[in-house]
């Protein structure tokens, strides 16, 4: 089975020290055959205030150039970007994708919308049900404005905002009362030529995808991205085995894997 690692960080994303060399030594030897680095880059500041710093794409070609020879025979290293936040600026964002060299995009939301303050979902205080659906009711309107966007290629963790309010707040959430919000979201997804990612969360959230993957079937959805979210070496490719099996079990026959931002599709 060819497996691919699509959600990975290094040392440029600000949350990880993890050298790109260490990620990719990392990756072949969980039995990877490629692995694509999507370092962050969002719009806006954990704080909510507008990013001014530009992407330093230089930085990240500089790393990938060096690394990807080395790896040769061993991984096919792909160059990403996870692009958080590309509702915000539509100008700056058409700016920061025009890149040589890139494969792929993950569009993603790390943040509230701009009208509830824009903070990251990782500051919140998850102390009820009630704090936890407020913030829903903002993640999907506002993921509901990216969908149609051509700023990625793969939408990231739709589930992103769980990981807080569920496994480390405590909380007992349900998404069933977004699923017809999320349905509409799976059906621009489509619509617009994207794909979703199965994000296993360094393998902590991979049954939690079914549900999603069974209504992005119902809307015709096909393209699939794979991705462990790792930002160390431990947790490269950590639940993408089975991530890959949910996959075929909900009915699908592929995953994706990019190149210049093109699809190609691996059989599973």
């Amino acid at each position: 089975m060819y497996y691919a690692d699509y959600h990975t960080h290094s040392r440029l994303s600000p949350d990880s020290d993890a050298p790109l060399l260490d990620m990719a030594e990392a990756a072949a030897r969980a039995g990877l055959s490629e692995l694509c680095i999507t370092d962050h880059y969002d719009l806006v500041e954990m704080d909510g205030t507008p990013r001014t710093q530009p992407l330093d794409w230089p930085a990240a070609v500089a790393q990938w150039e060096e690394v990807r020879p080395r790896m040769a025979g061993r991984l096919i290293l792909k160059l990403g970007v996870e692009f958080g936040s590309p509702t915000y600026d539509h100008t700056a964002a058409r700016r920061t994708l025009d890149q040589s060299l890139l494969d792929f995009v993950i569009g993603s939301l790390h943040n509230y919308s701009p009208e509830a303050g824009g903070a990251d979902f990782y500051l919140g205080d998850y102390t009820s049900p009630e704090i936890c659906y407020a913030a829903l009711d903002d993640y999907f309107a506002h993921m509901a404005r990216l969908a149609p966007l051509p700023f990625y290629d793969s939408l990231g963790h739709i589930i992103y905002p769980l990981r807080y309010m569920c496994m480390r707040d405590g909380q007992s959430v349900s998404l069933d009362r977004y699923m017809d919000a999320i349905r509409e979201i799976l059906k621009t997804v489509v619509e617009t030529g994207h794909g979703i990612e199965v994000n296993t969360y360094n393998g902590r959230t991979v049954s939690d995808w079914r549900p999603i993957l069974d209504l992005y079937r119902e809307v015709g959805g096909e393209i699939l991205t794979v991705g462990s979210d790792a930002h160390a070496p431990r947790n490269v490719a950590r639940g993408i085995r089975d991530a890959y099996a949910l996959i075929a079990e909900a009915g699908f026959r592929y995953v994706a894997v990019y190149a210049r931002r093109k699809p190609a599709f691996i059989p599973l």
